[in-house]
């Protein structure tokens, strides 16, 4: 297998292909969510073949935005199985990688110890010090979409959203939830202040 060609392929698509309104699923999202993969990885203990297919599942997580808006993770599959043969990826490593990235849909269903990394990857801002300017990002994409309009309904959804997410790993449960309850306290109050 070729995780580099591989690599240099999905970026330069996500460059070239993601809508400009993908402010949130953006190849600076993927960028982050590769780098998270990799220092999780590290403090998990994942090395081998399992840190190569987790590292090209984050590389290819949001990679059906390029093909369309709903069910991006089925699409993204679709690239998967189309594109990682031709890297020398076989059938069983492209269905581990499907399943890591079906495993990010939400809410987060993963099954096995690399699919939970990827999923703590792809929300580890949640409980970082960048919650909110990557946060705003999602807020702009989602109105750009229609999906909400107002800063209220944003920080409603986003008190939903973070009082039922969780994270898998116990390196983010040490590192990031405890973080991840001082946003959710904030935009709490952010919601007192604001009727």
């Amino acid at each position: 297998m070729d995780p580099q060609a591989a690599r240099t392929y999905i970026l330069t698509r996500l460059r070239t292909e993601l809508p400009v309104a993908r402010t949130y699923h953006s190849l600076e999202h993927t960028l982050d969510v590769y780098a998270s993969v990799v220092d999780i990885a590290e403090q998990e203990g994942v090395t081998g073949e399992g840190l190569t297919l987790l590292k090209i599942a984050a590389l290819y997580h949001d990679c059906g935005f390029t093909v369309q808006d709903l069910d991006h993770e089925l699409a993204g599959c679709g690239l998967v199985r189309e594109k990682l043969p031709e890297f020398g990826f076989s059938a069983e490593q492209v269905e581990r990688i499907c399943d890591m990235i079906m495993s990010t849909r939400i809410p987060q269903t993963p099954r096995n110890k690399l699919a939970r990394i990827l999923c703590d990857a792809d929300l580890d801002y949640l409980g970082r010090g960048d919650f909110e300017r990557i946060g705003s990002t999602l807020f702009q994409e989602m109105r750009h979409y229609g999906v909400l309009s107002t800063e209220r309904q944003w920080n409603e959804l986003q008190v939903r959203f973070l009082e039922r997410h969780k994270y898998f790993t116990a390196t983010n449960k040490r590192s990031r939830e405890p973080v991840k309850q001082q946003h959710l306290a904030k935009v709490k109050d952010w919601l007192l202040g604001n009727p």
